[in-house]
């Protein structure tokens, strides 16, 4: 898929490029033919329409008494007398000497109804001019224009197809920036299903064993009795897994509202300590406090209260027992930085970093059962919503994490 991507995007960005060159080189090519035509219409009509020579014909290598400034193409007039006598005026340039020739363009610019244009197989524009019984012709040569164009053709093809080529270069690499993100998606969204998939397996197969074992009749009733409390805990557990996914895909598609209002986040956090310190005891921890007290948030409270279980949940469930966990909240200058820490199996930098990713586990070896990985992978997706930051950090043993909130 992300091949055929890359493959869109870059045939997308060469259409449009091929599309401006044509349209750019077609608008110049057009715009200069059209001044070359112009400059050459007017130095026609300069010629065509400039005081009539003197009635002494001239030879046809002599140069006229005057040539106007804007002349820069080679030309010639043709003068047709009353009686059809052929007289050639100008033209240094061409050799003038045969009258058959002279008497072909004759012919072929008076069988054309227009007074100005082109005969192709000459590479001659002219313009035709009466003055009452005199007619005459103007020819001006325009190989030179035509060489011109086909230079300035030659031109604009090299240009285009290098700058194709450099273009091209630089789609492959836009291609490849554009569609990495993509990639890195594409691939955690295959590793999420992946892990979904076999944490759902699980219980299901526990729950299909149990089944069939209670639907045995040579089991007894207490046996009967513990297969259909196992299929009720695991049941609740796989309950448990498909609600956090659920949470997942809606803060993922932003169909979780935030309630905005100020929060207190030094009373909450204080209120949600309350539940947890028994269940430390339970285990023979030690649960701290630090709050500096009236610290307010704008967010949403029960995402917030949320956030906080997550932690002190993680730190219950990976701390070492007999151990210390410290919460703290404090202000630090525009934002607050709440912090749970324990004693535990020290994070790598790798494991700091991969540790908010879903089904992640540093110890699989002390999974419960009860977590899926999928706690702390909430929580980030929570703080973000709230513009804040949630970070882990390993020192000395002790595993802390951070959460840093705008303060109010």
């Amino acid at each position: 898929m992300l091949k055929r991507l890359r493959i869109k995007f870059i045939a997308v960005i060469m259409s449009i490029v091929t599309v401006l060159f044509i349209v750019i080189f077609g608008f110049v090519l057009h715009l200069t033919k059209q001044n070359i035509e112009r400059e050459s219409v007017q130095m026609i009509r300069s010629m065509a329409f400039r005081p009539m020579m003197s009635a002494q014909l001239r030879k046809p290598n002599d140069k006229p008494e005057h040539t106007p400034d804007n002349i820069r193409l080679p030309f010639f007039t043709v003068n047709i007398s009353e009686s059809g006598e052929i007289t050639v005026v100008g033209g240094d340039y061409f050799d003038l000497t045969d009258k058959e020739l002279l008497q072909k363009l004759v012919n072929a610019v008076n069988e054309s109804k227009k007074d100005t244009g082109i005969l192709p197989d000459y590479d001659l524009r002219y313009m035709k001019n009466e003055r009452g019984h005199m007619k005459s012709i103007v020819f001006a040569d325009i190989s030179s224009e035509k060489a011109m164009i086909r230079g300035l053709i030659r031109n604009s093809v090299i240009i285009g197809l290098i700058g194709y080529a450099v273009f091209f270069l630089i789609s492959l690499f836009l291609a490849k920036w554009v569609t990495k993100p993509v990639e890195k998606t594409w691939n955690e969204q295959k590793q999420f299903i992946a892990d979904a998939s076999h944490e759902l397996k699980t219980p299901l197969t526990v729950i299909m064993t149990n089944a069939e074992m209670l639907s045995d009749k040579s089991y007894s009733e207490s046996d009967r009795n513990g297969f259909t409390r196992n299929i009720l805990s695991t049941s609740k557990r796989m309950r448990g897994l498909v609600e956090s996914l659920l949470e997942l895909a809606r803060l993922d598609n932003n169909r979780t509202r935030i309630k905005l209002e100020t929060v207190d986040l030094s009373k909450l956090i204080n209120d949600s300590i309350l539940p947890f310190e028994p269940l430390f005891y339970e285990n023979d921890m030690e649960l701290s406090a630090d709050i500096d007290t009236d610290i307010m948030v704008a967010g949403d409270r029960d995402k917030l209260r949320q956030v906080v279980n997550i932690l002190l949940d993680n730190a219950l469930k990976y701390s070492d027992p007999a151990d210390k966990v410290t919460v703290k909240l404090k202000r630090h200058s525009s934002e607050c930085i709440l912090s749970v820490s324990g004693l535990g199996t020290p994070l790598s930098k790798e494991d700091c970093q991969n540790i908010f990713k879903r089904f992640y586990r540093v110890d699989q070896a002390r999974n419960d059962g009860q977590s899926y990985g999928l706690g702390l992978s909430i929580a980030e997706s929570i703080i973000k919503e709230h513009n804040g930051k949630i970070w882990a950090e390993s020192m000395n043993r002790h595993n802390i994490f951070y959460v840093s909130l705008p303060d109010q």
